[in-house]
């Protein structure tokens, strides 16, 4: 029986560590100036522009990069965007599910297990990570004619290089990236492959390589459903698949002196029109901090009063006419 080829897209992320920052103090680099509120902020990811005095208060509120001495957020003048080299990456979340899943069909159903992903050269330590999971080969689409890829020309890239590993039975993404949160670039990976997509499984029933089907159970807005699909397939996963594993110390030593593959624009045979920046259908114009509201008025007394009152201010503010 043929070996099962499973390929995992990794999305790649970039992370800095906490940072306290003093009562409404602005740190400036280049161009961009932004202002922080008092407090500690933890996990704070790279991902958009912000613009002279917005505020950021913590979490997921505030996507920039800092280090100790202030901030580190450098954009491409030209397009916008950010730039990523130099920054410390992680995993996505979300596609460490997919690698485990990966794995799990490996140990069950015998095969491979291949992961690509896109980004700067720092993202090659993703990769490393997979490999100490337990991965069998992994790839790094690296060049400076990928930069500013929007999920479009993203999912296209990823989807030449599946092509160009070949053979393959299973696509696994994680449903979505964290910083972004579209959850397109798997959907656009099997629309240019011309697979069949199987986006939110929760879990893989069965899979018979012999007959090339799968089964899964997808999560949807009111519980759960059970798909069967034919064979290849690009799947998304959520969290609820499995419990991801921890490397083994062996498998960290291994990835450490592995050799990872760099493909770059001229590897995988790509349209240039149709990668990067330039291949890019969408880009934002403008992300910027809502402009905070004055405090909200509540109404007391008895309904007829209330309600007598809520419609005086309707007409006022010309909510009605």
């Amino acid at each position: 029986m043929k070996k099962t080829a499973v390929i995992v897209v990794l999305l790649f992320l970039v992370l800095s560590s906490g940072f306290s920052v003093p009562n409404d103090v602005i740190y400036s680099e280049g161009d961009a100036t932004v202002k922080f509120q008092e407090g500690y902020v933890e996990d704070v990811y790279i991902g958009d522009v912000y613009d002279t005095g917005d505020t950021i208060t913590t979490g997921y509120d505030g996507f920039v990069e800092l280090d100790q001495e202030g901030l580190v957020l450098k954009i491409n003048p030209d397009t916008g965007t950010l730039i990523r080299e130099g920054v410390e990456s992680i995993t996505n979340p979300f596609d460490e599910f997919a690698i485990e899943e990966a794995l799990l069909t490996r140990e069950k159903y015998d095969g491979e297990v291949h992961v690509i992903s896109m980004g700067p050269p720092q993202a090659i330590e993703v990769l490393r990570n997979a490999l100490a999971m337990g991965a069998d080969r992994t790839y790094l689409l690296s060049d400076k004619a990928f930069a500013g890829a929007d999920t479009l020309a993203t999912a296209y890239t990823l989807a030449k290089a599946i092509e160009k590993i070949g053979d393959v039975d299973l696509v696994i993404c994680g449903k979505q990236a964290i910083d972004g949160d579209t959850a397109q670039v798997g959907p656009g990976i099997a629309t240019r492959l011309g697979f069949p997509q199987l986006t939110y499984v929760s879990k893989v029933r069965e899979i018979d390589p012999e007959n090339k089907r799968i089964v899964v159970e997808r999560m949807v807005e009111d519980g759960r459903e059970v798909v069967e699909c034919s064979l290849p397939v690009v799947m998304t996963v959520v969290k609820d698949i499995n419990d991801p594993r921890l490397p083994s110390l062996l498998g960290i030593k291994k990835a450490a002196k592995a050799e990872i593959p760099t493909w770059t624009a001229a590897d995988p045979p790509v349209e240039p029109t149709k990668i990067g920046f330039d291949g890019s259908p969408t880009w934002v114009m403008r992300v910027f901090t809502p402009e905070q509201r004055g405090g909200g008025e509540i109404l007391e007394g008895e309904i007829p009063d209330v309600v007598s009152q809520l419609v005086d201010k309707l007409l006022e503010t010309k909510v009605l006419k």
